[in-house]
């Protein structure tokens, strides 16, 4: 069956400006570093990718090595713009990186000129398209000039492989040195992909200073600490099939007895305002203007949904931000 948008969903969806630029971003966007890969069910990313995009998500969020196997996100999005999206290409904001591990042999990860150009080839090969959006340094290289690394994104826009050019997980320190190593070459910083949630603060420690004084934009991954605020722990339990049970990018010994009992307590006060954890962590998060966008992963659309309901809510008032921040000061 054909596909047909949501004619309503511009109106579903809030937008910020990222940075001081003229692109702006939906205050929540999808990403599909899960449960897009090979492993997973095509049908069940396919719903979950319309489904944002009936709900004004615009943005998608990708990178070289999400699958998996690596590779494999990148294709099943392709498939699903070919088969379902091509015609709203020009509505559509899709980004990838390069950066960690991808082949063998010393080309194959970090940031050389060498394998920012070939991977960014391959992923568009892998999505069927003629240029990304944006395209990201996915991790500072500690034994390659920031130099060599922001020239080559710097000549990958102007060779229109990509319209803007970001970075992620870089320092405070890193990102001044690479939104000036950019300028230099005359294409501003768009973007700074950065983890961040309410119990993973980093980017309050000078990053967020640095991205508001050089007028780059800020979108925050794993806004949900890799399933902690979804509210999936309370009990303490392990769920079965969960990260935590995995113990792959969430290690079960980190859930303590103080951590459950803050979970607990925020849960609390998502309760008292008519949210679920996982809404009050978003609307956290979106807080700070600083902050264009909110980056969700979701196994199905039925989450995506339940992520989405933080944007019909009010923002959160200065009493309940308070009381979020004396439990968040509690380890």
């Amino acid at each position: 069956m054909k596909y047909t948008a949501n004619e309503n969903r511009y109106e579903l969806m809030k937008y910020r400006r990222c940075g001081r630029s003229g692109l702006k971003l939906p205050e929540i966007s999808l990403g599909l570093w899960h449960n897009f890969g090979g492993v997973d069910c095509y049908e069940t990313g396919r719903e979950t990718v319309l489904a944002a995009f009936d709900a004004g998500v615009c943005h998608f969020d990708l990178a070289n090595n999400y699958g998996p196997p690596p590779g494999s996100a990148e294709i099943t999005f392709g498939r699903i713009l070919k088969e379902n999206l091509l015609p709203y290409r020009d509505e559509i904001i899709i980004s990838t990186k390069a950066g960690y591990g991808m082949w063998q042999g010393p080309y194959g990860e970090w940031g050389s000129r060498k394998y920012l150009f070939a991977s960014l080839e391959a992923s568009l090969k892998r999505m069927s398209i003629d240029y990304t959006d944006i395209f990201y340094s996915h991790r500072p290289d500690p034994d390659t000039p920031i130099e060599e690394t922001m020239g080559a994104l710097a000549d990958i826009v102007r060779q229109g492989k990509a319209l803007y050019a970001g970075i992620s997980n870089y320092n405070p320190q890193q990102t001044a040195k690479a939104i000036s190593a950019l300028r230099g070459f005359g294409v501003p910083c768009l973007i700074h992909q950065a983890s961040y949630s309410m119990l993973n603060r980093w980017i309050e420690d000078g990053l967020l200073d640095v991205l508001e004084k050089e007028g780059t934009g800020c979108i925050c991954f794993s806004p949900l600490a890799q399933g902690l605020l979804t509210g999936r722990y309370l009990d303490g339990a392990i769920p079965e099939g969960s990260r935590a049970s995995k113990g792959v990018f969430l290690k079960s010994s980190v859930i303590t007895p103080q951590l459950l009992k803050n979970l607990n307590a925020l849960n609390a006060i998502a309760k008292q305002g008519g949210r679920t954890l996982s809404s009050l962590a978003i609307s956290w998060i979106l807080r700070d203007s600083r902050n264009t966008s909110v980056l969700i992963g979701a196994s199905s659309s039925a989450q995506l949904k339940e992520n989405l309901c933080a944007l019909s809510q009010p923002p959160l008032s200065d009493e309940e931000l308070g009381k979020i921040e004396e439990i968040l000061k509690t380890n």
